[in-house]
């Protein structure tokens, strides 16, 4: 293995990755130089899947991606696998009657969880639609207005994201099972796990989930240093990422960062298990809907027009 390979752990993700989608199950293990490999290759290559992992061998994981994301930014990087509050089911509401189409959304969304600026990722698109039109065609809407202001004069917005399935469509698709639902609703990816197939995009109604053909890019100083496993961590080339409620925010009692910079207020988060709180709120006293209904994905994520 050369001195690149070794000391690039980014690099190792995709020989992992190479690995796991061979059907020779012996002659790929037969090709692997682990005789010249480090202890870093050897760990990341053969950890075990993440729910399998006790606590002892989580911190392990954690430290040694800290150290590795450290050296590679620069910075001092944390990375946390904090575990869902009991009693906790996240639920999300979006006002489409305040919505301006302004997209600091998706910039804020961008930031925080540290996705790729080129190649560009977003988790959020914003729709832009025409009032008055006979039919909301999704397929058709324009993701890629520009006008001087926004809101522009007879439009109307739509931001879509991952809806956080109750019966993810998606995670069934997944033949490694990188990704699944944790206890608190909240849809997952393990980029460590993910084998780049794809089939979870295919599967996803929603075109939710997004894939990294190139190796993303994050300027050092625009890094978020606080990060989590199952989040917002630096992802890898060849695996595929989504909206997960901001992780590494919500389990710690905040607001995701997109319903943080909202001007205007059109978007609403709690834990659907509250009667008080803010969501259950919504979903009762609006004119709720949810996307694709007719699918049975049953997604956590509410449209509503407060008027």
């Amino acid at each position: 293995m050369s001195k690149k390979i070794r000391n690039n752990p980014l690099s190792l993700q995709l020989d992992r990755r190479k690995f796991l989608k061979g059907s020779a199950l012996g002659l790929a293990a037969s090709a692997l130089p682990l005789q010249n490999a480090d202890a870093s290759f050897i760990d990341a290559f053969f950890q075990k899947h993440f729910r399998e992992l006790n606590k002892k061998e989580i911190q392990e994981v954690l430290d040694r991606l800290e150290q590795e994301y450290s050296e590679q930014y620069s910075k001092h990087v944390s990375v946390k696998a904090t575990k869902a509050m009991p009693g906790v089911q996240f639920g999300y509401g979006l006002d489409l009657s305040r919505c301006i189409g302004c997209r600091r959304c998706v910039y804020a969304c961008v930031g925080e969880n540290n996705q790729s600026r080129d190649p560009q990722i977003h988790w959020i698109q914003v729709l832009s639609f025409k009032k008055g039109e006979k039919w909301t065609d999704l397929e058709d809407s324009d993701k890629y207005y520009n006008p001087d202001k926004v809101p522009e004069p007879d439009h109307w917005y739509m931001p879509v994201q991952c809806q956080q399935c109750r019966n993810p469509a998606c995670t069934r698709a997944c033949p490694t099972q990188a990704t699944w639902k944790e206890p608190d609703g909240i849809v997952v990816v393990d980029y460590n796990w993910c084998i780049g197939c794809r089939y979870c995009m295919a599967a996803c109604p929603y075109g939710a989930r997004h894939f990294n053909w190139g190796q993303p890019h994050i300027p050092n100083d625009e890094l978020n240093p606080e990060t989590h496993y199952l989040g917002n961590r630096p992802r890898y080339k060849g695996v595929v990422e989504k909206c997960t409620f901001c992780i590494q925010r919500t389990r710690d009692g905040r607001y995701p960062a997109c319903v943080e910079i909202c001007p205007v207020g059109a978007r609403k988060f709690g834990n659907l298990l509250d009667p008080s709180s803010e969501i259950r709120y919504c979903i009762e006293n609006k004119r709720v809907f949810r996307l694709k209904e007719e699918l049975n994905t049953l997604p956590k994520f509410y449209y509503f027009y407060a008027t």
